[in-house]
């Protein structure tokens, strides 16, 4: 499965969870991505300021990064895709990919939310430096301001979520992701959830096009 969306709109959260539940690996290559950042990797060094800008890394070297990953044993069963594709181009990728491994994609998810909606979740998040964990100042605050519940590491808010370079990872996503929208609706694989519902509804709709599937 494919999960697609603007920044904000929910995916890692309901990719996390589908995973736990089902046992489908979560690929996300955004931490993929930030956790080459922090390890000062030469990927990560390249993409550092990419990213930091709000702009999207390079084709090839996302799409190399995917294709390790999803060789590896465990994604034998099935795997969940978070955050790629972002492009037509990369979509052209990912199905040569898939075709090579003879493993179809069965269904693309689209996570439809206001950008406003989005702009505010960002600007009230909170990320642990340490375990990654991440926290809302409303509607899911940490026991003590600025500690990680789970492992007392530092809360902080990350530069690619301050509010200036939110709105231009939307226009991002508006003028390069969004076709794909159309891209897999036309190859019949599109399913649309409204994520401005709550978590525990929208994890049960994406529950049941998981079953739907054949994959559970």
């Amino acid at each position: 499965m494919v999960f697609l969306g603007p920044p904000g709109a929910g995916k890692g959260t309901q990719a996390l969870r589908i995973s736990e539940k089902f046992g489908f690996p979560q690929i996300s290559t955004g931490d993929m991505l930030r956790d080459a950042v922090v390890r000062k990797t030469a990927l990560g060094l390249k993409a550092a300021p990419i990213m930091a800008a709000g702009e999207l890394v390079p084709d090839q070297i996302v799409t190399g990064l995917i294709e390790d990953r999803v060789t590896r044993a465990d994604c034998d069963r099935g795997f969940i895709l978070d955050g790629y594709p972002r492009t037509i181009q990369q979509a052209g990728a990912l199905s040569a990919l898939l075709h090579n491994l003879g493993c179809p994609l069965n269904r693309v998810v689209e996570f439809r939310v206001d950008e406003e909606a989005v702009v505010r979740r960002f600007s009230l998040r909170l990320t642990c430096r340490n375990c990654k964990a991440v926290y809302n100042k409303v509607f899911n605050p940490p026991r003590r301001a600025d500690v990680c519940d789970k492992c007392g590491g530092e809360l902080y808010l990350r530069d690619d979520d301050r509010e200036d370079v939110v709105r231009h990872r939307l226009s991002v996503y508006r003028s390069q992701t969004a076709p794909l929208v159309r891209y897999y609706e036309e190859a019949g694989l599109l399913s649309v959830i409204d994520a401005d519902q709550p978590i525990e509804r929208v994890a049960s709709e994406l529950e049941a096009l998981v079953l739907q599937n054949g994959k559970a």
